[in-house]
This record gives C-alpha cells, sequence and structure tokens, in this order.
C-alpha cells in the first residue's frame, strides 16, 4: 500500500503543484508527489538554521556520486527506489545536491549566466526528473522541462526577494543590482523601485522560458498534459500578479487565490488538443553549456 505522507507534504508546501497533480491520475500524481518530498525535504534543510544542514546536504550528494546504499540516509533510499521505478537521472539529482549546496553562506549571484545556471542546478533537473516520470519519449522534451523549470525557479526567486535577503541571499545578478543582501532587506522606502525593477526584469526573463516551455507541452503524453499546463499557468500567473501590483516586494509573498486556480484550470483545458511542435530554440540554453539534459548548440 502507497504511503499518504509524499501528498501531505506536497499539498502543505506546494499547493499550486498539488492543485495540478490532482489531474495526473493515482500513479503518476504518487510518483510525482514522492520526487516532489525529496526535493523538499533537500530545499528545507538547505533553508534551514539547523547547524550540520551542510553535513548532511554533503552526505546525501556523496551517497549520489558514489552510487552507494551503505549508511544512506533514508530519504536518499526512498529516492533511490523511485529512480529505479521511473528510470531517473541520478546526474540530474547530483546536479540538484551541488545547486543546494551552493546556497550554505552567502549568496551573491554576479551575473545572468550565473542566475540560470543556478535555475537550472535547483529546478531544471526537477523538470528532467518529472519529465522521466511522465514518460515523455520526444528527446527534444528535455529542453523544454528544462525551460519550465527555470521559469518557474526564476519566479520563485521574484517573489521570495525579501526573505532571501534576510538569509543573507541575493539571486538578482550583481549586474542588475548591486546591493548586497542586507542593504536589500533594510532598504528605505524611496530606494524600493531599485529592488522593483530588477524583479520585474526577472519575470520578464521568466516568461521567455514560460513562453518555450508551453511550446513543449505537446510533447507530453495527452493524460499528464493538462496537469503541467495547470502548473504552468499557476506559476506564471505569480509573475504576472506581481507585476500588475508594482512588484512590491516588501509586502511578502504573492499567492494565487482558489477562485483565480479555478479559472486557470478551466483555461488549461484546450492543452489536451495536440499541435505540432517546432524545434527548440538552443539559444535558451547558450548560457547552460555542460549541464544536464540541456540543448547544446
Amino acid at each position: 500500500m502507497l504511503s499518504n505522507e509524499p501528498k501531505r507534504v506536497l499539498k502543505k508546501y506546494g499547493s499550486s503543484f498539488f492543485w495540478a497533480s490532482q489531474f495526473l491520475g493515482k500513479k503518476l500524481s504518487q510518483q510525482i508527489a514522492r520526487l516532489y518530498k525529496f526535493c523538499r525535504y533537500v530545499d528545507n534543510l538547505a533553508d534551514s538554521d539547523q547547524p550540520d544542514r551542510a553535513v548532511i546536504l554533503k552526505d546525501i550528494s556523496d551517497h549520489l556520486h558514489n552510487d552507494t546504499d551503505v549508511n544512506q540516509p533514508k530519504i536518499l533510499y526512498d529516492f533511490k527506489l523511485l529512480a529505479n521505478d521511473c528510470a531517473l537521472s541520478l546526474n540530474a539529482a547530483r546536479e540538484l545536491m551541488a545547486g543546494m549546496l551552493s546556497d550554505q553562506g552567502e549568496v551573491a549571484i554576479a551575473n545572468e549566466t550565473e542566475l540560470l545556471r543556478y535555475c537550472h542546478a535547483v529546478a531544471g533537473t526537477v523538470g528532467i526528473m518529472s519529465k522521466q516520470i511522465l514518460q515523455c519519449k520526444n528527446p527534444q522534451a528535455s529542453y523544454y522541462a528544462i525551460d519550465l523549470g527555470i521559469a518557474m525557479q526564476l519566479t520563485n526567486i521574484a517573489r521570495d526577494v525579501l526573505e532571501d535577503a534576510k538569509n543573507s541571499r541575493r539571486y538578482i545578478p550583481e549586474s542588475w543590482l548591486n546591493l548586497k543582501p542586507l542593504e536589500i532587506a533594510k532598504m528605505s522606502k524611496e530606494d524600493r523601485p531599485l529592488v522593483s525593477e530588477a524583479i520585474t526584469r526577472l519575470i520578464k526573463l521568466a516568461d521567455v522560458y514560460y513562453q518555450s516551455a508551453m511550446i513543449g507541452i505537446h510533447l507530453i503524453p495527452w493524460r499528464s498534459r493538462i496537469a503541467i499546463v495547470i502548473a504552468l499557468k499557476l506559476y506564471r500567473q505569480i509573475g504576472i500578479q506581481l507585476v500588475n501590483n508594482g512588484s512590491q516586494w516588501w509586502k511578502g509573498r504573492t499567492v494565487i487565490k482558489s477562485h483565480n486556480k479555478v479559472i486557470l484550470t478551466i483555461l488549461s483545458l484546450s492543452a489536451v488538443l495536440y499541435k505540432k511542435v517546432p524545434s527548440h530554440n538552443p539559444h535558451l540554453h547558450e548560457k547552460l553549456h555542460g549541464l544536464d539534459g540541456i540543448h547544446e548548440l
């Protein structure tokens, strides 16, 4: 009998993903929830104030790199069972862990290339593994899955600027905003528009990747397609709503209300209709050279 714990974790921490996952069917929604549980565990650990968090993250990473089951953490044991069942890429999981380890200590992203490579590490990799769970056979599907992961992570960064700054992290590139995290966290009312402009730029960049991901939606088997479109539209709406509200980052997280989720779900229904998918634009991945699953020029 399958445990309900992964779905409880998904519902608690990822309301938009949980809503969308209900359209996947029982087996796939459970597998996606199991993947989310692993990703949420390492993400929560990376963001915690637990003194030995870096040691635990390194231990998980080492076990993935050494491919050993000896004394491995239970969370990794569960993930490896899923990886075996769904033929998940351990390279993607290894890169995910590298991204989590890079979050330890103060973070100050230097430029757009570094930003996009970070987004690939912590979210594009999740896109790759999700694509494998959904059994997308077309080789191009990985490219579009990466684009969706990057777009969603850019959205996360845009809506979490204040929280990240308080935790000594600035993911907005220094080339866009030359401020230290503490300066953002304690910014005066008069200087807030500087950050708002950078957030709007993040959302515009995210939209480039959302548009690409939407093209690739039709490579997903039709039964799963609508769930991914719903997730895409819900996350994209966060950015739209944030910008429409003047990118008021100091007011806390932007969330999508339940009635808007229903509307966006209805608007997603047309996604079940198949459309021919053009070739992926490799220029979207030119700053990701050498990373797992990308479209090399």
